[in-house]
């Protein structure tokens, strides 16, 4: 008996959980950049991911990107394994994790509305989805400038909005709070909110306390040896 319930509840976690990563490490040359680690993250949950410089917080981010193979262990999303090879996947996920590719040549407004239309959305609702991307994040006035005249702070919102403009599941950010002052971060953290009340799941690497208390249901601290 026993052993049928532990089978019942197995079953249980893999139909609830947007993420699975069994017993999941990485490393080069036998040098470890990531720790084992091992969690389950239900649907609809944000998680912030913790712990020091080196850890292995945006190793772990891309690894449920899809973009770096684990060494040992496996990831899951839904009930696929992380390959950003897989369109399934890439439908799935998305993410800002390190340096944002910005087409110079367009403004904000019309880099929102491309990535709408590039995933499969008409263009008028592209474009309402675009404004209404700029309005959340603060850029409205700044929608017929192009990306390199913003500032960091602008930049980091644009990222953050190029991120969010297309149809995923598992949202996955570095740092979002990198470059922005208190008022953004506390804007941009309504925005995740919002996401996650929506049903998105959410995986964010942070060292800002105030952000992770505010967003996250649960942290995932990451240890180094």
């Amino acid at each position: 008996m026993g052993n049928s319930h532990d089978t019942d509840a197995a079953l249980e976690v893999e139909r609830s959980s947007a993420v699975r990563v069994h017993s999941l490490a990485v490393s080069i040359d036998d040098v470890p950049l990531l720790e084992p680690v091992s969690f389950d993250i239900p649907a609809g949950t944000a998680v912030a991911i913790t712990g020091a410089n080196g850890a292995g917080k945006t190793t772990l981010l891309r690894v449920l990107a899809g973009l770096v193979p684990p060494t040992t262990g496996s990831v899951h999303v839904g009930k696929l394994p992380a390959d950003e090879r897989n369109p399934t996947f890439r439908r799935m996920v998305a993410g800002h994790i390190g340096h944002t590719s910005f087409a110079r040549d367009l403004t904000l407004d019309e880099q929102l509305t491309m990535v709408g239309v590039s995933w499969g959305e008409e263009v008028p609702s592209a474009r309402e989805r675009a404004a209404a991307l700029l309005d959340d994040f603060g850029l409205t006035r700044l929608r017929t400038r192009f990306a390199h005249e913003l500032s960091s702070g602008q930049t980091q919102m644009f990222s953050l909005a190029l991120a969010i403009a297309r149809p995923f599941d598992v949202l996955l950010l570095d740092e979002p709070e990198q470059r922005l002052d208190k008022e953004r971060r506390s804007q941009v953290a309504g925005i995740l909110r919002g996401l996650v009340a929506d049903g998105t799941t959410l995986l964010f690497a942070s060292h800002n306390a105030k952000l992770i208390d505010a967003v996250s249901d649960r942290t995932v601290a990451l240890t180094r040896s």
